[in-house]
């Protein structure tokens, strides 16, 4: 793992994280491209309207720490990360994720492209 690569996925995943610990599904979603293919732990779908739908079902008081695990560089304009991801709640247990995402440099900077959640157990 580069820093580069890591750096670029953090300043996008701190975002994230942060519009998503204070559940503001919008800004969340205002982290991800227009075409963006989004895998939660429900159907998929397709841009930033389905990541909003998603987080806004979110409970309130979910928050999300995750570690970087492996970064490739596929191309100048897109990074991928492989992440282990920690949603805690307020009324039950910490759910541990994995998680792919790529993230794309557009002309607003770089945004995620592609969300997979893996749930392992």
């Amino acid at each position: 793992m580069t820093s580069t690569e890591a750096d670029i996925l953090r300043t996008v995943l701190d975002q994230w994280k942060s519009a998503v610990d204070a559940h503001d599904a919008p800004r969340v979603a205002s982290y991800f491209t227009e075409d963006a293919i989004f895998q939660g732990l429900h159907p998929y779908s397709v841009g930033p309207k389905g990541v909003a739908e998603y987080y806004d079902s979110q409970p309130i008081g979910m928050t999300a720490e995750y570690t970087i695990l492996e970064t490739r560089r596929l191309a100048d304009d897109l990074v991928f990360g492989y992440l282990s991801v920690d949603f805690a709640f307020t009324d039950r247990p910490v759910l541990m994720v994995y998680l792919s995402v790529m993230v794309r440099r557009t002309g607003d900077g770089w945004s995620i492209s592609h969300y997979q959640v893996s749930l392992l157990e």
